[in-house]
């Protein structure tokens, strides 16, 4: 009995804890998938793809250390930092430990897709957090794939060639591994003697603001595929406006100006999309940019709504000690930070300090979680927390690299951005049955000196020089070649940054130059003579002083022009040299810029009439240097002169004695193998209200035997408005193909919303009154009609 009471005990309790075990089970199945959501939350929601980016990053916040959040804010330069050579290298080990331990957000300098695909697996999978690294370069007009210079491109005035030159350039630069580029430079520039004039748009804000935008959609598209980067708009603000034409000189201009000659491009880039923003080097209101509020915050982030992370310049966090704003690295760090600077691009004060000011409440940790998610943010927009390698690929990258197609594309760009300045007596194009050419000019052959410094990671070996374009252009001619005069010598540091000797070049005598071109000028039908600028002085740092040509080539020119040979000259330089006495005393010149890897090729198109010149003048041209700075949206001042006016009332006015007002070349100015004549211009009505536009209409006729394609230029002034408004200001433009006898109606949009101007805080403002619309192939040679705003 006892037994069988436990045998039923057991039973029941068997029963029991059955049925406790089967309800276990189904509430644990109904609470599974929350349990799995909330662990994976828990655990590693910034690894979840399907959450929002906002999310994953405030996860990713919540998970660092201080030293990792620091550590995103770090920019170092690394070159090779992986392979045998690096494994030796005491400095290049201590970056790749800083990777590990998560105290870097970003390298520069580092190339390849093994090269990058190697230091980022250190970076996820040897790092605690597994953060990935971004890999920076500055592809400023092609990767390996060299287009030509920007001011150059944007002398085509097809922002739609730059949206395609920059497209190709991001994926030639991601197939290398990289995923951020420090371009497009969109400083709007009066200084030819600057040497960054050639990476900008040159001197007018709405042609800058219009390429901006395009070289950014070329860059980053619609989305980040592995073909495509993020653009860097900068330099922020006002790099442009450097004293004297100086490299990092003093920048002091008004609000006024600021707002409405030198923020509007950089807005229009912000506006696109550009992921990121670089401070410039000067100051700002006697602030250096990198820690100037009022531009970081207050218009970048506050007035413009700017979602992105602001990286310094090189260096440009510490160079505030220089500047005499800061104390030290600490106090550095803090005010770069405070006024909403995000990435330390070198200058190390971020990596040695921040952590400190964040524990000593000297810097809020809220400030640095923001500037910190703001980089996490595209890091994750890139996807590379899901494919950290997604751009690492060798395969992809040699096979992207400098193809055929890339090189085709950047011969075209390169002949649409040449300006045809002269042609007398239509001696181009030249025909392709001459039978004896004579190329002379020591650029003209030297491969080394056509590339720029901003080259990308393109080869001086892959470049075609003006001689070797014109053999190819020639095969069945005669072409011979004359030095002409020797390479320009600059100071020694030049040789020594560029890793050349001054011996290296056979220096001939001016007697023996001379001789060899009188001797083989003797038997040529045609002289191409080439004068200009190496290469090796556009870029960063390489201000001039005198941007006359040299006294060496003018003799050379003295010479041709002295044997009664018809004569071409050919300029190619990365900024405009004042061409004076050349255009005074030869009959044809073509600005040819640098034009990229197949600038001879693209030379030769239009020396021999394959392409007809359509380029335009971006930036005027200076008819001396003392004219500098000298730009065509000037105010018309209380006293004004206008060049060919005399008489005893045009004598107390503002002019020089000695030479012309105006410059030798306007803005806009180029010809072209065709010729235009515009008639008819008109206004759909001459008065509107705030709310309305007006039709600007003209006729462009194509009155030679060649089709061609014309610039049609739309400028506005404002007559009377509550503060100077400037002599002419361009509002639009069309480039049109016109056929051979051709007459075209061009037409232009002209709403009330671009009569307005800026004041001194960034309001807009829109004035009633009496305004002139201009139309015309430049910005000297227009027709004009009255317009009224009510």
């Amino acid at each position: 009995m006892q037994n069988r009471e436990k045998v039923i005990n057991r039973s029941v309790n068997a029963g029991e804890f059955m049925k406790y075990l089967l309800i276990s089970l189904i509430i644990m199945l109904m609470l599974l998938p929350t349990t799995l959501v909330a662990q994976e939350s828990s655990v590693a929601a910034y690894k979840n793809a399907k959450l929002p980016i906002d999310q994953r990053v405030s996860d990713l916040l919540r998970r660092m250390t201080l030293e990792e959040k620091v550590g995103q804010l770090n920019q170092l330069s690394g070159g090779v930092l992986t392979g045998p050579a690096a494994a030796g290298d005491a400095g290049q080990q201590a970056k790749l430990n800083l990777v590990r331990q998560g105290k870097m957000g970003s390298f520069l300098n580092v190339l390849g897709a093994k090269e990058t695909g190697n230091v980022q697996k250190i970076a996820v999978e040897e790092s605690r957090m597994g953060i990935p690294l971004l890999f920076a370069y500055d592809v400023i007009h092609g990767y390996k794939t060299v287009f030509p210079i920007p001011i150059a491109e944007a002398s085509s005035w097809n922002p739609a060639g730059a949206e395609r030159a920059a497209s190709i350039a991001a994926k030639e630069a991601a197939s290398a591994g990289l995923h951020w580029t420090f371009a497009p430079m969109m400083d709007v520039t009066r200084e030819p003697r600057w040497g960054r004039v050639m990476e900008g748009s040159g001197e007018d804000p709405y042609l800058g603001g219009v390429f901006a935008a395009a070289r950014v959609r070329g860059f980053q598209g619609t989305e980040f595929t592995n073909e495509k980067i993020m653009a860097c708009v900068k330099h922020f603000a006002a790099y442009g406006a450097p004293e004297g034409g100086r490299e990092y000189n003093t920048v002091d201009i008004s609000r006024y100006a600021l707002w409405n000659y030198y923020l509007p491009p950089y807005k229009a880039a912000v506006e696109a999309g550009s992921a990121t923003v670089m401070n410039a080097f000067n100051i700002v209101d006697a602030v250096p940019a990198s820690g100037n509020h009022y531009l970081n915050r207050t218009v970048l982030r506050d007035k413009w709504g700017f979602k992105g992370f602001i990286v310094s310049d090189w260096g440009s966090f510490g160079e505030m000690i220089a500047h005499g704003y800061a104390a030290d690295d600490a106090d550095a760090a803090k005010k770069a930070l405070m006024a909403g600077s995000d990435m330390d691009m070198e200058s190390r004060v971020m990596q040695k300090e921040m952590a400190d000011l964040v524990r000593n409440g000297k810097v809020p940790a809220r400030v640095l979680d923001e500037a910190v998610g703001r980089i996490l943010y595209w890091k994750f927009k890139l996807g590379l927390f899901e494919d950290p390698y997604k751009y690492s690929n060798e395969a992809r990258e040699k096979a992207t690299l400098l193809t055929d197609e890339h090189r085709r594309l950047a011969r075209e760009a390169a002949a649409e951005s040449m300006i045809l300045l002269k042609n007398d007596g239509g001696i181009l194009p030249i025909s392709k049955t001459v039978k004896n050419v004579l190329v002379t000019g020591y650029l003209a052959e030297s491969q080394e000196d056509v590339l720029d410094f901003w080259k990308g990671h393109g080869d001086h070996k892959d470049t075609i020089t003006i001689l070797e374009g014109i053999k190819k252009k020639l095969p069945g001619a005669k072409v011979s070649y004359s030095k002409g005069y020797n390479s320009k010598v600059y100071d020694d540091s030049f040789y020594a940054f560029n890793n050349i000797k001054k011996t290296d070049e056979k220096r001939p005598s001016s007697a023996q130059l001379v001789s060899d071109l009188r001797a083989k000028a003797a038997s040529a039908d045609v002289i191409i003579a080439t004068i200009g600028l190496t290469g090796r002085v556009a870029g960063e740092a390489r201000s001039l002083a005198d941007i006359n040509p040299d006294p060496e080539q003018m003799a050379m020119l003295k010479a041709l022009k002295a044997t009664g040979k018809p004569l071409v000259v050919v300029v190619q330089a990365g900024r405009p040299l004042i061409l004076t006495d050349i255009d005074k005393n030869y009959p044809a010149i073509l600005n040819a810029w640098i034009g990229g890897t197949e600038h001879g090729n693209a030379v030769a198109d239009i020396l021999f009439g394959d392409v007809n010149p359509s380029a335009k003048t971006t930036i005027s041209f200076p008819y001396a240097l003392g004219q500098i700075p000298i730009y065509y949206n000037r105010y018309n001042t209380g006293r004004p002169h206008k060049d060919g006016q005399e008489g005893p009332d045009r004598f107390w006015v503002a002019r020089y004695r000695d030479i012309p007002n105006e410059p030798l070349y306007p803005f806009g100015y180029g010809l072209s193998y065709s010729n235009f004549e515009y008639s008819g211009m008109k206004l759909s009505k001459n008065t509107m209200n705030q709310n309305e536009k007006v039709v600007v209409s003209v006729t462009v006729k194509n009155s030679s035997k060649r089709a061609g394609r014309e610039i049609v230029q739309l400028y506005i002034r404002d007559l009377v408005a509550s503060r100077v408004r400037p002599l002419k200001e361009l509002k639009d433009f069309k480039k049109v193909e016109i056929k051979a006898g051709e007459s075209k109606t061009v037409t232009f949009d002209l709403p009330a919303e671009k009569l307005g101007f800026y004041d001194e805080e960034g309001n807009w403002l829109l004035e009633t009154g009496a305004y002139k619309v201009f139309v015309g192939p430049n910005s000297r040679d227009v027709q004009e009609v009255g317009l009224t705003l009510e």
